[in-house]
């Protein structure tokens, strides 16, 4: 059973279980406010599941790709939790849940999802179906692309505005079942630097 987090568009929390599916979930497409809701959405989560923090196997979490600011509340809560339960944390394209979800709702052949990754760009991924595991073929990105340029590609066009939390939980049960750990690098997606810069040192007169 594992607690799931992603922050990468709105916010999304879930308690996923590999044979009972997804228990629990909560979210808000909001993409400003991910500090003040994340910690109501873990307690609601928990307790809409009945399980205790205790009771989790892992914590896995949405790295991306997503803004530098959002982006990184999840990731940082992810591991305080899982740090906080000594339970492992599970790194898992975002993107990836997004085509998981898709294709498990229905849909077939290509998918292009997109994310807004503000500044007039979009994160975009490209999919081919599921794999034997059920997990999510990609076949290219994620990259960035201006809004009113985005690839024309076969198949179907998936905007993205919540990232859902289950999916990202049961990426990580299905890997973990088929052996596939890890599904991405600890190391958040951002896709471009930060805003924020170290300043040249300035040097000191004696």
């Amino acid at each position: 059973m594992l607690l799931a987090i992603d922050t990468s568009t709105g916010t999304s929390v879930a308690v996923v279980d590999r044979d009972g599916g997804i228990l629990a979930e909560a979210g808000t497409g909001d993409t400003m406010r991910h500090a003040e809701v994340v910690g109501g959405f873990i307690r609601d989560a928990l307790a809409e599941a009945g399980v205790r923090p205790h009771d989790l196997s892992g914590v896995a979490g949405g790295m991306g790709p997503g803004p530098f600011t959002g982006l990184r509340v999840g990731i940082a809560a992810a591991h305080a939790f899982a740090v906080g339960i000594g339970r492992p944390f599970v790194p898992v394209a975002s993107h990836d849940a997004v085509a998981w979800a898709w294709y498990r709702d229905g849909g077939t052949g290509r998918l292009q999802v997109v994310t807004d990754a503000r500044r007039r760009e979009f994160a975009i991924s490209d999919y081919d179906g599921l794999d034997d595991d059920d997990l999510p073929v990609r076949v290219g990105g994620p990259v960035l692309s201006p809004h009113d340029d985005v690839p024309v590609k076969p198949g179907t066009r998936f905007d993205a505005r919540l990232v859902p939390a289950g999916a990202v939980g049961m990426l990580a049960e299905l890997a973990f079942a088929a052996g596939r750990l890890p599904l991405a690098d600890d190391v958040p997606l951002y896709l471009r630097a930060p805003d924020v810069t170290p300043s040249a040192r300035k040097k000191v007169l004696r």
